[in-house]
């Protein structure tokens, strides 16, 4: 009987330690590559796990087969929130800025700062397995603005 008890407490021991679930593990489906049709042309967004905590991404445009990098993210869990850092292009010399989570879910995410000049939203939304809505959303002088990526999983 005790050595029944000792294998039942090990096991739960066990699945407790390799369970653990972070509120990054809701949003691997941003994990990949997705791609959205701008008047700048074709904008990409690659997205990558890097950490236990930490998604990484870099958004970039292909002009004439050439890569233009247009921004990089840091997706971070910070005591129960994540924490979306956003840099400009290194040649754009500027700091980065951060988003705090509002709204986490398996479908959706939801940033906000709302001392940023625009935009002071950023959101994805799950369409599907292969298809997501990003937009970016906020006030320029008392007026609503909000312009939206529509993205399909190309990898």
């Amino acid at each position: 009987m005790k050595e029944k008890f000792i294998f039942f407490v090990s096991t739960l021991l066990f699945l407790g330690c390799n369970s653990k679930k972070t509120i990054l593990t809701n949003t691997e489906w941003l994990i990949g590559t997705w791609q959205s049709q701008t008047s700048k042309g074709p904008l990409f967004e690659t997205w990558r796990k890097t950490g236990e905590n930490t998604f990484n991404a870099k958004s970039y445009y292909l002009v004439n087969l050439d890569t233009v990098l247009f921004e990089t993210v840091e997706l971070k869990e910070v005591e129960n929130k994540l924490i979306y850092s956003v840099s400009a292009a290194p040649e754009k010399n500027e700091k980065p800025v951060s988003f705090t989570s509002i709204e986490t879910g398996n479908e959706k995410l939801i940033f906000e700062n709302k001392l940023h000049d625009f935009p002071q939203l950023i959101s994805y939304k799950l369409i599907s397995k292969d298809s997501l809505l990003a937009e970016i959303s906020g006030k320029i002088e008392g007026k609503f603005q909000s312009e939206q990526f529509p993205m399909k999983k190309i990898k």
